[in-house]
């Protein structure tokens, strides 16, 4: 096992940074993740993508020094430091003692929009870290081919959202886009949620009532309290909404998602014998 050295200044100060600053995440290209166990379960599966690994000195007397299987293969550095230091480090009120500094991947949009079988998700001014991150993690885990943000939605490497993701944010293409210019270039068609009052709209269908969605589609959710912009609702291909009770007024916008990727990920495609 390679040697733990003590974590320099500089280093303490570029995680601290990389934390705090998204303008430092986008000029380093990286991220920080914390917690023993989505550290190793990177490690299992993408150790490359571990440049950096910072534990306590307490962490490593508990651990007898026996550090994350993994390390040893990629060449990544390995730091130790005072618990007062780490506090200053991390973004949790009771940290782990370990935090990583990961790379940010690298996904190739035109790829993606290449194939023939495409079902997406497009946010629009999401802004809850805690939404964001678990939209991302449901999206990864019923095999969604990538995820597009509005610009003015909440940055996928702030560590809010990194530890709602559970881990799962290297498993999904995440982009960012200024319009819909990019769906309706590569003729996808906008499948857009509406809270439940809608329901009462012709054009507003309820989510059971649909039966297939074309081959290409991308399902549209909007911002936590305000929705869809009527902008984009009038270039969708469909809208629909999830009927609920009277005696709430909306799902979380997390919980919709969920609920709209599982039910329409399970439907045939317009056009496609199954």
């Amino acid at each position: 096992m390679e040697l733990v050295a003590a974590l320099p200044s500089a280093k303490a100060r570029l995680i601290r940074s990389l934390v705090r600053h998204k303008k430092t995440r986008d000029t380093e290209r990286a991220f920080i993740l914390e917690g023993a166990k989505p550290i190793q379960e990177l490690l299992e599966t993408n150790a490359s993508a571990v440049s950096t690994v910072v534990v306590t000195e307490t962490w490593l007397k508990k651990h007898d020094r026996q550090l994350p299987q993994g390390l040893e293969r990629v060449g990544t550095h390995v730091y130790a430091c005072r618990e007062s230091i780490f506090e200053q480090l991390s973004d949790v009120s009771t940290p782990a003692g370990m935090l990583a500094v990961v790379r940010q991947p690298v996904w190739n949009q035109e790829t993606i929009f290449q194939r023939p079988r495409l079902f997406g998700l497009y946010g629009e001014c999401l802004q809850d870290p805690a939404n964001v991150g678990t939209i991302i993690r449901t999206a990864a885990g019923f095999g969604l081919d990538a995820l597009w943000l509005s610009s003015d939605s909440a940055d996928v490497f702030n560590p809010k959202v990194v530890r709602a993701t559970a881990g799962s944010l290297l498993a999904l293409p995440v982009f960012y886009s200024k319009d819909l210019a990019p769906f309706t270039q590569h003729g996808c068609a906008l499948l857009a949620t509406e809270p439940p009052g809608h329901g009462d709209r012709e054009d507003s269908r309820a989510i059971r009532e649909i039966q297939r969605i074309p081959p290409r589609s991308i399902l549209a959710l909007g911002n936590e309290s305000r929705g869809l912009a009527e902008t984009t609702l009038r270039q969708a291909s469909l809208r629909f909404h999830i009927p609920v009770s009277r005696a709430i007024e909306s799902l979380n916008v997390a919980a919709s998602a969920a609920i709209a990727i599982f039910y329409l990920a399970g439907l045939p495609r317009e056009g496609v014998k199954r």
